[in-house]
């Protein structure tokens, strides 16, 4: 036990004598050093680095998912789930996933007769059912009496894959990048439908989604771009049929409408007729106009993405999310805006820094911030809140909170070694010296008065007058006669007994602050009259080593002035 308090001891020490030594190199500069140093690195992350988009990107997660009021999902869009209760039902006659194409070829078909506006697999039908031709050909026979199937089609990668690559001109739906010159002879590693009257109909989209680097999925594509040519993906597709208003990005940030299972869905099994089916009818305009997405959610089929509103969630759901993003033209903007951020980051910084270098009080500096930083965060979730922009200030928030930080551990570590009181000036003094000390003690019968209530009248006072001060409070609960220190202001001035002109400027300075002293407790008390009582009391001292003991005895004859 007593190696551990000495190792104690000894740690004290050595931090507070390392605090010390911080504090006479740097002083008060440190802050603006440490300002300079992010000042640097916001620079270059704005640059090249890039770290504080990463913020706002992992930030922006909770912010979507808790919205006050979620857009609510497009009632037109319905989704046909091929889900376990389908695979189950439909199992009993054509066995395990997947079907015979024909089975989907009938539903089109019983489809179409409720006149749907689209209907939309989020299925790749990529290579022949080798043992079901003929169901192959009857599910082709179906899509060509249609005109409204939309088909998935993949970007894979691979240049080494000869047997994807597909020339780009050759792809249905492909237009060419507006003032660029296509590449007639570029290619691509892509996956189409293997059924001719899919390809021919036109009606493709690329089924790619977007993943950001944490494997979350946030934006969706609204085409592939290269080599001149621009590859539309499934929901772009869908809107050009449509005349729907293309993004002016080659990308969507996603307007989640909710949770999973937001939209409509209505099972397979439940949707899919036969005859002698003895099922309740559909409604006759059950999918009547409506966009309907053939996909799943069966678990075991993994159609399954990770998103802002879920871990699971249902991709189905997603390619019906981007479909109604692009149909209303409400996806989310992200704006750039790096050099807004960088002005933003770099302004909390140095106000920060201004505040610590002037000393404007701990409990002052600390509301502020924390004032300053409800302020940001408050405007990023109005912004998407109340509007389709995402202002996201979680960058300069962070490098804000980052140098806060470390400031206020520089301030605490070296606020001793920093303190710049009369007892400190004597010291360094020689001789006999002036010493005036004003004592305010405040009641806290008439107001109540927090800590923090006391540094705002500190700041003020010392801001009065000009001459050299210093301004303290003595705080605290103690009891007896201990509690003639508590909620008491002590303002102390010193000066050469000789130097008569240095008087004259503290008599000068202590009936400023006399005159100011109503003022400025009517900012910060609710009751002025009353609330504080003052003695001045004026003597010699001696200075350098017996300046200690000259004030403790000043500082006694003060208190007993003002008990008389």
């Amino acid at each position: 036990m007593r190696l551990k308090l000495h190792l104690l001891g000894r740690m004290r020490f050595a931090m507070a004598t390392f605090s010390n030594w911080l504090a006479r190199k740097w002083k008060r500069k440190f802050y603006l050093y440490l300002a300079a140093l992010f000042t640097v690195f916001a620079v270059a992350d704005t640059m090249f680095l890039h770290l504080a988009s990463e913020i706002r990107t992992a930030t922006f997660d909770p912010m979507v998912r808790y919205r006050l009021e979620t857009p609510k999902p497009d009632p037109s869009i319905v989704i046909v789930d091929i889900d376990e209760a389908s695979l189950e039902a439909m199992s009993k006659k054509y066995g395990r996933w997947p079907w015979p194409r024909r089975v989907l070829g009938n539903f089109v078909g019983q489809l179409e007769t409720q006149h749907p506006k689209a209907v939309v697999f989020d299925i790749l039908f990529s290579d022949p059912d080798v043992f079901n031709p003929k169901s192959d050909a009857d599910f082709d026979a179906s899509i060509a009496k249609t005109n409204n199937t939309f088909f998935p089609m993949l970007i894979v990668g691979g240049s080494e894959d000869t047997q994807r690559q597909i020339k780009i001109a050759d792809i249905p739906g492909v237009t060419a990048v507006p003032d660029e010159t296509p590449d007639a002879n570029a290619t691509v590693n892509m996956l189409l439908p293997y059924f001719k009257s899919a390809i021919e109909s036109g009606r493709l989209g690329t089924q790619n989604v977007m993943l950001d680097t944490d494997g979350v999925t946030r934006n969706y594509p609204v085409y592939a771009e290269g080599d001149g040519w621009r590859i539309p993906s499934l929901p772009a597709r869908i809107g050009r049929e449509f005349g729907w208003t293309e993004p002016t990005t080659d990308h969507m940030l996603l307007n989640w409408r909710g949770k999973p299972y937001s939209y409509k869905y209505i099972s397979f099994a439940d949707a899919y007729r036969e005859k002698g089916d003895e099922k309740e009818p559909l409604a006759e305009d059950e999918f009547k106009d409506k966009i309907v997405i053939i996909g799943s959610t069966a678990p075991n089929l993994y159609d399954v993405r990770s998103t802002p509103m879920a871990e699971m969630y249902p991709g189905v759901e997603l390619l019906a999310t981007a479909i109604d993003n692009y149909k209303h033209g409400d996806s989310l903007r992200f704006p750039d805006g790096r050099i807004w951020y960088l002005l933003i980051s770099l302004s909390i910084i140095w106000l920060t820094a201004s505040a610590f270098y002037r000393e404007d009080g701990r409990g002052h500096i600390d509301t502020l911030f924390s004032l300053s930083q409800l302020i940001l965060i408050a405007f990023s979730f109005a912004s998407i809140n109340f509007t389709d922009t995402y202002i996201n200030l979680a960058g300069p928030s962070m490098l804000g909170i980052a140098y806060f930080t470390l400031a206020r551990i520089y301030a605490t570590a070296t606020d001793k070694a920093l303190e710049r009181n009369m007892v400190s000036t004597a010291m360094s003094f020689q001789g006999e010296l002036q010493a005036t000390l004003l004592l305010l003690h405040f009641d806290g019968k008439l107001n109540l008065i927090s800590n923090g209530v006391l540094g705002q009248i500190r700041l003020g006072l010392k801001k009065i007058g000009l001459a050299q001060k210093s301004v303290e409070i003595l705080n605290g609960a103690q009891k007896g006669v201990w509690g003639l220190f508590e909620k008491t202001i002590v303002i102390s001035w010193v000066a050469d007994a000789g130097d008569e002109a240095a008087q004259q400027a503290i008599n000068r300075d202590v009936e400023l602050v006399q005159q100011g002293l109503h003022p400025l407790l009517s900012r910060s008390l609710l009751h002025v009259d009353g609330a504080v009582s003052h003695v001045i009391h004026r003597g010699k001292i001696s200075g350098g080593e017996m300046a200690e003991e000259g004030w403790r005895l000043m500082f006694a004859q003060a208190l007993l002035n003002r008990g008389k």
